[in-house]
């Protein structure tokens, strides 16, 4: 994988220009017998070919570079390449909902990150195989789509390789910049593919139902966009069921393109949606799950067992509804389980995140878990979520006690 690492020569091997850059070096052609005419075409193919060589040389050399700073992450992160190549093959993909676009079971958030920080996340998870990242116009403002789309240019990374998704709704601070209008969906994905510096975006999302427009307006919009080559999906964020079988009704009557795909918050303390109501939308309509905040906003990991660190989400602006979730009742049992829950992860030889995550995994109709990360620690651990068996499933049930029961099992 790297110059002198695995058998390739070591330190102070030798290397060839074909086995460095692994490209091949065309021979010149002789012109000596040709004449004037010929050897002037001659030497403009040849200026052509070595201009082409360059070329190659240049962005062989680029991944090289690029290589060699995800060795220096990994080492960071005390991570070995052997270990780090035994995870990056391990990538399990899914089809999100019954479409043929397969997704990574892993995706990742892009949010308020420094612009440092966020490369190195997405070094690290595309290295590992993670095809999906995940953003929206609201976050930071617009910054995220801008860190976003600065990191893809820079990587040059296939566009073919990796899925974008955004998602539309709270645009900015005038009446026509928010909602799900015609307007506002269409120049709202405009505005975020200038700043992602993407032709499209693979999938774009409603981020949440707009009562005041009509659902025929925002399947409408949605089939547009997708028709001129600005998304190649759209799916639904924090929609109900019955809002997502309305637009799937719509989308068929007036021969227009349903939804594929919802996003939904999933984790321990929060089951119905997931476990009954997306299931029965996925046999019926086709309609996939992308999940988040499958840590509960750091709850699981355990931060908050002795009460709300100075340094946390809760203390944040715009989080007091954390704080008192945390401080409630019920948020203090939660709490007590998440303490069983720790002690059953140090059993299985796992972390707590990593177990949270492969729960949320094993559900039926779940494309891909989202991923919100703040450093590269955080993201090796989640990336390294285990497979689980149904008796640990069973077992995590049992302790939570608050599996749902969907309608086939309420009537029996």
């Amino acid at each position: 994988m790297f110059a002198g690492g695995r058998g390739d020569g070591g330190k102070g091997g030798t290397f060839s220009v074909e086995d460095l850059y692994g490209i091949s070096k065309k021979p010149k052609s002789s012109s000596s017998t040709w004449e004037t005419t010929a050897k002037s075409g001659s030497r403009r193919a040849e200026q052509r070919s070595e201009s082409e060589l360059a070329t190659q040389i240049l962005e062989a050399a680029h991944r090289l570079v690029e290589k060699r700073r995800l060795t220096l992450y990994l080492r960071e992160c005390a991570i070995s390449l052997t270990d780090y190549e035994t995870e990056r093959t391990a990538m399990i993909y899914r089809n999100l909902g019954k479409s043929g676009l397969r997704v990574s079971c892993l995706g990742l958030v892009s949010v308020s990150l420094s612009p440092q920080m966020a490369e190195n996340l997405m070094t690290i998870a595309y290295e590992a195989g993670v095809n999906l990242f995940d953003t929206a116009e609201v976050y930071a403002s617009g910054r995220a789509e801008i860190t976003l789309g600065n990191i893809v240019k820079k990587k040059r990374w296939r566009r073919s390789s990796y899925v974008v998704t955004t998602k539309i709704y709270w645009g900015g601070q005038a009446e026509t910049e928010r909602g799900l209008s015609r307007k506002h969906i269409i120049e709202g994905l405009r505005g975020s593919l200038s700043r992602l510096q993407l032709d499209y975006v693979d999938i774009v999302f409603a981020n949440r139902n707009d009562v005041n427009s009509p659902m025929e307006e925002i399947v409408r919009a949605m089939t547009f966009v997708i028709n001129q080559g600005m998304a190649m999906y759209w799916g639904t964020s924090r929609w109900s069921a019955m809002e997502i079988m309305e637009a799937y009704s719509v989308a068929r009557q007036f021969n227009l393109i349903p939804p594929v795909c919802e996003q939904a918050e999933y984790h321990y303390f929060q089951r119905d949606k997931v476990e009954v109501q997306l299931p029965e939308l996925y046999h019926k309509i086709g309609v996939g799950a992308m999940t988040w905040s499958p840590l509960a906003c750091g709850l699981i990991t355990g931060k908050y067992s002795e009460g709300v660190p100075d340094i946390s989400r809760a203390n944040m602006k715009g989080y007091q509804w954390l704080k008192e979730r945390v401080n409630s009742e019920e948020g203090r049992k939660q709490l007590a389980k998440i303490k069983e829950l720790h002690l059953m992860a140090d059993r299985l030889g796992c972390t707590a995140a990593q177990l949270a995550i492969a729960w949320c995994l094993r559900s039926e109709g779940v494309s891909s878990v989202l991923m919100g990360v703040s450093n590269t620690d955080q993201l090796v651990e989640n990336l390294g979520a285990l497979r689980m068996t149904p008796q640990t499933v069973a077992e995590i049930d049992s302790l939570l006690g608050n599996k749902p029961h969907s309608k086939k099992e309420s009537r029996a």
